[in-house]
Parts: C-alpha cells; structure tokens; sequence
C-alpha cells in the first residue's frame, strides 16, 4: 500500500521539509491560498481524497463526516488539539485521527514564559509608548512591573508542557503550585516542589500568576470565568496558552478594565482569528496571534509526525499518534 496513489489534501501551507517528505509518499495537494477552507471546500474535500491533513485552526462542520459519498479516511492533524474536530462523528464514519504530541512541548513552554515576563514587566506598554514616540525619559515611577522571585506559579493541568513552564520557572525563582483532572505522582512533585490543588477556586485565590495548559471542548469551555477570577489577587496574572475557549473573554475584559486582576497575556481566542475589541484596548493585555509553538524547529517537527502517521498508515501499521 505503501506506493498507492492516493489522494491527500493539506488545509494549509506546511514547512517545506514537511510538505517533501508527504510528497514522497503520495498525491498531494496544498491550499495553495493558506487559509481556512469553507464549510462548501470540506463537503467537498472529504469526498475527493484519501487523507486530509487539517490544523487546529481549521473549523469543521459537525456534520461534515456524514456528507454522501465520503472517501477520507485518515486525518493527520497537524497540532496536539483535536477539539475542532467532531472526533466520535469520524470514529462513527470509520475515519482514524491522529496529531502532533510531544514535539511542540519546549516551544509552547517559551510562550508562556515570554508572556509571564511581558505581563509582570509591563514589556507591551512600554514598548507600545516607545514606538508611538511617547516615551520623554526615565523616571524613578515610570511602568513599574512587578518582580517573579518568591512569587506563585499557578498551573492548570500539569501535563508536558506545563511541566516544562514549571521548569523555567523555577528559574526565575517562582514556586509552582497546580490544578489538574488527576493529582502527579510524588516523584513529579517533589522534582519541582510543586503543590496539587484539589479545588481550582482554591488556587485562583491563592497564587500569583494562573497558567492555562488544559485542553480544549466543552468541558473545559470557560472554566475561567467571572467566578474564577473575582477570587484572583488584584496583583495576579492570567495566561493562556491553551484553548481560547478555557477562558470567558467578556469576563476577563471587565476583569482587566476594572483593575480587578494585574494582567492577562494570551496566546489564544475565542474565536480566532476575531480577538475581542474590549481586549484589544486594555493595556494590561498582552495578545499574541497564536504563536505557541511558531518556532522552525517546531513546526517543522509538527509537519514530520503528522508525515510519519500519514506514511502509518499508507503501510496499514499500526498509527503511532492515534486519537481515534
């Protein structure tokens, strides 16, 4: 099977390295506009190819496994979260998914630290005034931040990539406490004398900054909302490099236009690419366009596992990264 001619469609443009090694194991055909296929283009997709290999930006219609005439039989995601696919309708359809794990852990891990220290340092403000040419000199009062020595890193979930946060973190002399579905064995908390938190409103009120690392989907849509974060510090931070959909974003604007939290920095929305208006006033927002793991490196590591389930299954193996 390996050399069979079937048809596989990339939903968006991939590195190259990526997109070469697909080539050499079947038909492929790229977006060639990079950007969302419409709901009509993946009606259409699903019965004119073999394979599909969408992103987690890609918005795919509940419904659109069912369509007549259905041909896909494999997704080789492109990315760690499935939730914007409706996985048990491609199970149902006798459709494999597969995705990217692992290999976008350091990158995302960076992210989140960069914007731990642009938010505690004020570092968009500044930078926003500086370029405005707005900036008249130092002064002893002038867009103090706050500094992370003996403060307390607050983690939901504590998988890979929270566990590499914690890591970094460490370093800049945080404490790491966290929040998850199940508690870590004793050897993983002692290696970062991190604290397990049992209740989530617990931690919200107790640490300094609250880094999202959970999935995405229904049970965890806005699982910080205006609950969680009246019970934050006012001094406190959020970050979110999750699932825009963790966190309630009306919510957090009055949170952050009233002052009732320090900051928030997000790497996540929504409803991407929409970013909220309210946020994109605030400046004690920090808003990056979904760059967690927007290293060569990285993307090129995520297109090379998607590439070697691809080639999983042309060979009828056993799919390494399989989701359902």
């Amino acid at each position: 099977m390996a050399n069979s001619p079937l048809r596989l469609l990339l939903t968006r443009r991939w590195p190259e390295a990526a997109e070469s090694r697909l080539r050499g194991l079947c038909d492929v055909t790229a977006n060639a506009q990079d950007q969302q296929l419409t709901t009509a283009e993946w009606r259409a997709a699903i019965t004119q190819f073999d394979i599909i290999c969408p992103t987690v930006s890609d918005r795919i219609a509940p419904d659109v496994f069912s369509v007549p005439g259905a041909r896909v039989r494999l997704l080789a995601n492109f990315g760690v979260g499935v939730d914007h696919i409706n996985v048990p309708a491609a199970k149902a359809a006798g459709i494999a998914v597969t995705n990217t794990p692992g290999v976008l852990t350091e990158a995302t891990a960076d992210l989140a630290l960069t914007l731990i220290l642009m938010t505690s340092r004020r570092a968009g403000e500044g930078e926003r005034e500086l370029r405005a040419a707005n900036w008249t000199g130092w002064r002893p009062t002038h867009l103090m931040g706050q500094e992370l020595a003996g403060k307390v890193l607050g983690l939901v979930g504590f998988g890979r990539i929270a566990q590499a946060s914690a890591s970094r973190a460490r370093a800049f002399g945080l404490t790491i406490a966290y929040h998850g579905r199940r508690r870590a064995d004793c050897k993983t908390e002692e290696s970062f004398d991190a604290e397990w938190y049992e209740s989530l409103e617990r931690m919200a009120t107790d640490v300094d900054i609250l880094s999202l690392h959970c999935p995405g989907g229904e049970a965890t849509r806005h699982l910080i909302d205006a609950q969680v974060l009246s019970l934050m510090k006012p001094t406190a931070i959020l970050i979110n490099t999750a699932r825009g959909t963790v966190v309630d974003e009306a919510a957090l604007a009055k949170a952050l236009s009233e002052h009732r939290i320090w900051a928030a920095g997000l790497d996540v929305f929504e409803a991407e690419p929409a970013v909220s208006p309210e946020l994109m006033l605030l400046d004690n927002a920090v808003l990056l366009p979904h760059l967690g793991s927007a290293t060569i490196e990285t993307r090129t590591r995520m297109g090379l596992c998607a590439a070697s389930n691809v080639e999983a299954f042309l060979n009828g193996a056993e799919l390494p990264d399989r989701v359902a």
